[in-house]
Protein backbone atom coordinates (compact mmCIF):
# COMPACT_ATOMS: atom_id res chain seq x y z
CA UNK A 1 0.00 0.00 0.00
CA UNK A 2 1.26 3.27 -0.72
CA UNK A 3 0.25 6.92 1.00
CA UNK A 4 0.32 8.61 -2.54
CA UNK A 5 1.61 9.07 -5.36
CA UNK A 6 4.85 10.99 -4.83
CA UNK A 7 5.70 8.76 -1.83
CA UNK A 8 5.20 5.81 -4.43
CA UNK A 9 7.35 7.35 -6.64
CA UNK A 10 10.22 7.61 -4.16
CA UNK A 11 9.93 4.07 -3.36
CA UNK A 12 9.63 3.37 -7.08
CA UNK A 13 13.20 5.94 -7.38
CA UNK A 14 15.09 3.77 -4.52
CA UNK A 15 14.40 0.02 -6.96
CA UNK A 16 15.82 2.00 -10.14
CA UNK A 17 19.02 3.74 -8.34
CA UNK A 18 20.95 1.98 -10.67
CA UNK A 19 20.29 4.29 -13.47
CA UNK A 20 21.16 7.57 -11.35
CA UNK A 21 24.56 7.68 -13.30
CA UNK A 22 22.76 7.83 -16.56
CA UNK A 23 21.01 11.15 -15.61
CA UNK A 24 17.61 9.35 -17.18
CA UNK A 25 15.08 11.20 -19.20
CA UNK A 26 11.67 10.14 -16.58
CA UNK A 27 8.80 10.29 -19.00
CA UNK A 28 5.60 10.51 -16.67
CA UNK A 29 2.18 9.47 -18.38
CA UNK A 30 -0.61 12.19 -17.30
CA UNK A 31 -1.98 13.08 -15.00
CA UNK A 32 -1.40 10.49 -12.21
CA UNK A 33 1.87 9.25 -13.51
CA UNK A 34 3.34 12.61 -13.72
CA UNK A 35 3.36 12.82 -10.47
CA UNK A 36 5.10 9.65 -9.68
CA UNK A 37 7.43 10.51 -12.52
CA UNK A 38 8.04 13.92 -10.86
CA UNK A 39 9.64 12.37 -7.43
CA UNK A 40 11.68 9.63 -9.18
CA UNK A 41 13.22 12.56 -11.41
CA UNK A 42 14.20 14.29 -8.16
CA UNK A 43 15.45 11.12 -6.66
CA UNK A 44 17.65 10.33 -9.80
CA UNK A 45 18.63 13.77 -10.55
CA UNK A 46 16.56 13.20 -14.04
CA UNK A 47 15.09 15.00 -16.41
CA UNK A 48 11.02 15.27 -16.66
CA UNK A 49 9.25 15.25 -19.04
CA UNK A 50 5.48 13.73 -20.25
CA UNK A 51 4.63 11.49 -23.17
CA UNK A 52 1.34 11.79 -24.43
CA UNK A 53 -0.88 8.43 -24.46
CA UNK A 54 -4.22 7.96 -23.62
CA UNK A 55 -6.58 4.69 -23.37
CA UNK A 56 -9.12 3.96 -25.74
CA UNK A 57 -12.36 3.61 -23.75
CA UNK A 58 -14.38 0.31 -23.61
CA UNK A 59 -18.10 1.18 -24.40
CA UNK A 60 -20.05 1.87 -21.32
CA UNK A 61 -16.77 0.84 -19.07
CA UNK A 62 -14.71 4.56 -19.52
CA UNK A 63 -12.31 2.59 -16.99
CA UNK A 64 -11.44 -0.48 -19.21
CA UNK A 65 -8.75 -0.15 -22.04
CA UNK A 66 -9.78 -1.45 -25.74
CA UNK A 67 -6.54 0.13 -26.64
CA UNK A 68 -4.57 3.20 -26.40
CA UNK A 69 -3.54 6.03 -28.89
CA UNK A 70 -0.10 8.18 -28.53
CA UNK A 71 1.00 11.43 -29.78
CA UNK A 72 3.22 10.26 -32.47
CA UNK A 73 2.85 6.24 -33.34
CA UNK A 74 0.05 4.53 -34.89
CA UNK A 75 -2.80 3.20 -32.22
CA UNK A 76 -2.29 -0.03 -30.40
CA UNK A 77 -5.80 -2.05 -29.79
CA UNK A 78 -5.75 -5.70 -27.61
CA UNK A 79 -8.33 -7.18 -30.16
CA UNK A 80 -9.01 -9.81 -27.75
CA UNK A 81 -10.84 -7.10 -25.93
CA UNK A 82 -11.78 -5.03 -28.87
CA UNK A 83 -13.92 -8.11 -29.59
CA UNK A 84 -15.24 -9.34 -25.83
CA UNK A 85 -16.80 -5.67 -25.40
CA UNK A 86 -18.45 -5.92 -28.85
CA UNK A 87 -16.43 -2.62 -30.12
CA UNK A 88 -17.56 -2.53 -33.64
CA UNK A 89 -15.07 -0.44 -36.47
CA UNK A 90 -17.22 2.66 -35.82
CA UNK A 91 -17.23 3.08 -32.22
CA UNK A 92 -13.14 2.31 -32.30
CA UNK A 93 -12.54 5.26 -34.99
CA UNK A 94 -14.68 7.59 -32.75
CA UNK A 95 -12.90 6.48 -30.15
CA UNK A 96 -9.41 7.63 -31.41
CA UNK A 97 -9.99 10.72 -33.30
CA UNK A 98 -11.86 11.66 -29.67
CA UNK A 99 -8.56 10.53 -27.59
CA UNK A 100 -6.39 12.14 -30.02
CA UNK A 101 -8.09 15.55 -29.61
CA UNK A 102 -7.48 15.56 -26.10
CA UNK A 103 -3.74 14.62 -26.72
CA UNK A 104 -3.76 17.20 -29.03
CA UNK A 105 -5.30 19.71 -26.36
CA UNK A 106 -2.70 18.42 -23.64
CA UNK A 107 0.28 18.92 -25.87
CA UNK A 108 -0.82 22.77 -26.41
CA UNK A 109 -0.66 23.05 -22.43
CA UNK A 110 1.92 21.18 -21.76
CA UNK A 111 4.46 21.92 -24.50
CA UNK A 112 3.54 25.85 -23.46
CA UNK A 113 5.52 25.02 -20.31
CA UNK A 114 7.92 22.23 -21.40
CA UNK A 115 9.64 21.87 -24.52
CA UNK A 116 9.60 18.22 -25.57
CA UNK A 117 12.97 16.41 -24.56
CA UNK A 118 13.99 14.06 -27.34
CA UNK A 119 14.63 10.60 -26.20
CA UNK A 120 17.06 9.32 -28.58
CA UNK A 121 20.28 8.03 -27.45
CA UNK A 122 18.78 8.57 -24.04
CA UNK A 123 17.80 6.01 -20.75
CA UNK A 124 14.36 6.32 -20.90
CA UNK A 125 12.15 5.27 -17.62
CA UNK A 126 8.57 5.65 -18.87
CA UNK A 127 6.51 6.22 -15.67
CA UNK A 128 3.13 5.76 -14.85
CA UNK A 129 1.40 5.24 -11.57
CA UNK A 130 -0.01 1.57 -11.93
CA UNK A 131 -0.54 -0.70 -14.84
CA UNK A 132 -4.02 -2.39 -14.70
CA UNK A 133 -4.33 -3.48 -18.30
CA UNK A 134 -0.90 -2.05 -19.72
CA UNK A 135 -2.44 -1.03 -22.93
CA UNK A 136 -1.35 2.47 -22.71
CA UNK A 137 1.89 1.50 -21.61
CA UNK A 138 2.69 -0.73 -24.46
CA UNK A 139 1.17 2.53 -26.73
CA UNK A 140 3.87 4.44 -24.79
CA UNK A 141 6.68 2.09 -25.45
CA UNK A 142 5.47 1.48 -29.47
CA UNK A 143 6.03 5.11 -29.59
CA UNK A 144 9.15 5.46 -27.98
CA UNK A 145 10.78 2.45 -29.94
CA UNK A 146 10.95 4.54 -32.92
CA UNK A 147 12.70 7.63 -31.14
CA UNK A 148 15.52 5.32 -30.85
CA UNK A 149 16.46 5.46 -26.65
CA UNK A 150 19.47 3.92 -25.85
CA UNK A 151 18.02 1.58 -23.22
CA UNK A 152 13.84 2.10 -22.43
CA UNK A 153 12.22 0.74 -18.88
CA UNK A 154 8.91 0.79 -18.08
CA UNK A 155 8.43 1.77 -14.45
CA UNK A 156 5.58 1.54 -11.92
CA UNK A 157 4.93 0.83 -8.34
CA UNK A 158 1.89 -1.56 -9.04
CA UNK A 159 0.63 -3.78 -11.61
CA UNK A 160 -1.37 -6.46 -12.40
CA UNK A 161 0.31 -9.69 -13.33
CA UNK A 162 -0.91 -9.99 -16.68
CA UNK A 163 -0.23 -6.04 -17.64
CA UNK A 164 3.79 -6.81 -16.17
CA UNK A 165 3.82 -10.05 -18.16
CA UNK A 166 2.98 -8.66 -21.25
CA UNK A 167 5.11 -5.95 -21.40
CA UNK A 168 8.27 -7.64 -20.00
CA UNK A 169 7.95 -9.46 -23.43
CA UNK A 170 8.50 -5.90 -24.65
CA UNK A 171 10.66 -4.23 -22.50
CA UNK A 172 12.56 -4.00 -19.10
CA UNK A 173 9.70 -3.87 -16.20
CA UNK A 174 10.58 -2.65 -12.94
CA UNK A 175 7.11 -2.97 -10.64
CA UNK A 176 7.39 -2.87 -7.14
CA UNK A 177 4.13 -4.99 -6.19
CA UNK A 178 2.23 -7.25 -8.70
CA UNK A 179 -0.29 -8.62 -6.32
CA UNK A 180 -2.34 -11.41 -7.43
CA UNK A 181 -5.81 -10.03 -6.57
CA UNK A 182 -6.53 -6.85 -8.48
CA UNK A 183 -9.45 -4.79 -9.30
CA UNK A 184 -7.94 -1.54 -9.95
CA UNK A 185 -4.46 0.66 -9.67
CA UNK A 186 -6.11 2.99 -6.83
CA UNK A 187 -6.90 -0.16 -4.29
CA UNK A 188 -3.00 0.40 -3.11
CA UNK A 189 -3.11 3.75 -2.88
CA UNK A 190 -4.41 5.40 0.48
CA UNK A 191 -5.32 8.84 -1.51
CA UNK A 192 -5.58 8.47 -5.10
CA UNK A 193 -7.29 11.59 -5.34
CA UNK A 194 -7.85 12.57 -9.04
CA UNK A 195 -4.33 14.95 -10.55
CA UNK A 196 -5.76 17.99 -12.37
CA UNK A 197 -4.25 19.65 -15.44
CA UNK A 198 -3.39 22.84 -13.26
CA UNK A 199 -1.40 20.47 -10.84
CA UNK A 200 0.19 18.85 -13.89
CA UNK A 201 1.43 22.09 -15.05
CA UNK A 202 2.41 23.35 -11.42
CA UNK A 203 4.75 20.76 -11.94
CA UNK A 204 5.82 20.87 -15.65
CA UNK A 205 6.55 24.68 -15.23
CA UNK A 206 8.87 24.11 -12.16
CA UNK A 207 11.99 22.40 -11.72
CA UNK A 208 10.14 19.27 -13.05
CA UNK A 209 10.56 17.73 -9.42
CA UNK A 210 8.13 17.98 -6.95
CA UNK A 211 9.32 18.97 -3.63
CA UNK A 212 11.06 16.98 -0.62
CA UNK A 213 8.53 16.34 2.00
Amino acid sequence: MFRDRQEAGQRLAAALKAYRADRPLVLGLPRGGVIVAAAVARALDGDLDVLLVKKLRAPGNPELAIGAVSEEAAPFLNRELVSLTGSDRRYVETEIAARRAEIDRQRQQYRAVRPRIPPAGRVVLVVDDGLATGATMVAAVHALRAARPRKLVVAAPVGSPEAVEMLSRQCEVVCLETPAWFSGVGQFYEDFSQVSEEEVLRVLAGDGKMPAQ
